[in-house]
């Protein structure tokens, strides 16, 4: 079977796991200020809180804003749902924008006819790896005084148009990844928060561990070594040494990942352009996403069958292929919630979209087997 997506695992990765089940700390250890620190190297930015899953440095980045009740949040509908999940955890309510139609990502002019006199936060996602148009987007948070977190969970080893690294947080107060299997490098369950802002940092890392500190300047009172304090209420979002270990050995193959996912981002674009019923995904900076996703779209109507015919055909042949994303407001929970209007290219993009796949290691040959069965999907005979 070639999944949509999957981890590249490799000897030395086993070995660095291996190495920290030997250690004395299984979590709470030094891997964890390494993995921080060299992620703070990777991107530029001067702090980083790694934590146990993407949404949960979803969830901690939005606590950490203390954000007033009534608040309110422009996102993307076209991401996964934790992406707004996060945001009704802390008690604001999610406002969904429309998307540009060439990228998926979220559109800065329709983020800019949503804000209200209650939008504190603006969430731009980095769709499928490729990132937002951020100097859109901090103009707008200056202007409106907003405060901005990046969702950058499919985009490590990703940049901006200006060429600097997705993370290092110079358009934002914070910027989240995700380390999830599927995703580019990863720790099994993992995510990380990245920040510039000191005050913001240090309430992360208090509320990652319980809200509980021993750090003696911060104490109340100081009564004896056993003795710390709970100063806010927090979670237990740690991650551990083992999962450390691990993406501090991924974190050294990112840019080896990011150049075959661009190689075979560029064989699919080749080999597909010329089919009239399928648009190729569009890169505004050459060579500037780290493609987590290869994203198709496909007239359906044009081709002559139906999204759930294409992915059963390809099925039938051993291929996955998945669909990135139903919009956030059609999911039942949200319906319930309140009405939402539809975002209308977002509506269209979704009855399009199909991911194909992609991961460092699909080989060309597999690759092939793809590009042959998506093409013979004509029955037309116009491939």
């Amino acid at each position: 079977m070639i999944p949509y997506g999957k981890q590249s695992i490799s000897e030395e990765d086993i070995a660095a796991v291996v190495q920290a089940l030997r250690s004395d700390y299984l979590t709470q250890g030094s891997r964890i200020d390494a993995f921080e620190a060299a992620l703070c190297r990777y991107t530029g930015a001067r702090y980083c809180v790694v934590v146990s899953n993407g949404t949960a440095a979803l969830h901690l980045a939005m606590a950490a804003l203390q954000l007033e009740p009534g608040s309110e949040g422009i996102t993307s509908p076209i991401t996964f749902a934790a992406t707004a999940n996060a945001m009704h955890y802390c008690g604001i309510a999610p406002v969904f924008a429309d998307i540009d139609t060439l990228t998926g990502n979220l559109c800065p002019t329709a983020t800019e006819q949503k804000i209200s006199e209650h939008t504190r936060l603006l969430v731009p996602v980095h769709f499928a790896g490729q990132a937002a148009d951020m100097t859109r987007f901090h103009t707008l948070a200056q202007q409106h005084n907003l405060t901005i977190i990046e969702d950058a969970a499919h985009a490590i080893g990703s940049c901006y148009t200006d060429g600097s690294q997705v993370g290092n947080c110079r358009y934002s107060k914070a910027t989240i990844f995700s380390f999830h299997p599927v995703k580019t490098i990863t720790t099994a369950e993992g995510g990380a928060i990245m920040t510039n802002d000191p005050d913001y940092y240090a309430r992360l890392r208090l509320l990652r561990s319980h809200g509980i500190t021993k750090d003696e300047a911060a104490l109340h009172q100081h009564p004896g070594p056993w003795y710390h304090e709970m100063q806010a209420l927090g979670w237990n979002y740690r991650l551990t040494d083992l999962q450390a270990a691990l993406g501090l050995s991924q974190l050294q193959r990112l840019d080896e990942f990011k150049a075959r996912r661009q190689y075979l981002v560029e064989r699919y674009n080749d080999a597909l352009a010329h089919l009239p019923w399928l648009a190729t995904p569009v890169e505004l900076a050459p060579g500037s996403s780290c493609f987590h996703l290869y994203v198709a779209r496909f007239k359906f109507t044009q081709l002559g069958k139906t999204r759930a015919d294409v992915m059963q055909t390809l099925q039938r042949q051993g291929i996955g292929s998945q669909v990135h994303y139903i919009p956030v407001y059609h999911h039942p929970w949200y319906q319930a919630q309140r009405p939402y209007e539809p975002c209308q290219e977002a509506e269209h993009f979704y009855q399009e979209c199909l991911s194909l796949p992609l991961y460092p290691t699909l080989t060309d040959e597999q690759q092939d087997m793809v590009i042959a069965a998506v093409r013979a999907l004509d029955c037309g005979g116009n491939a």
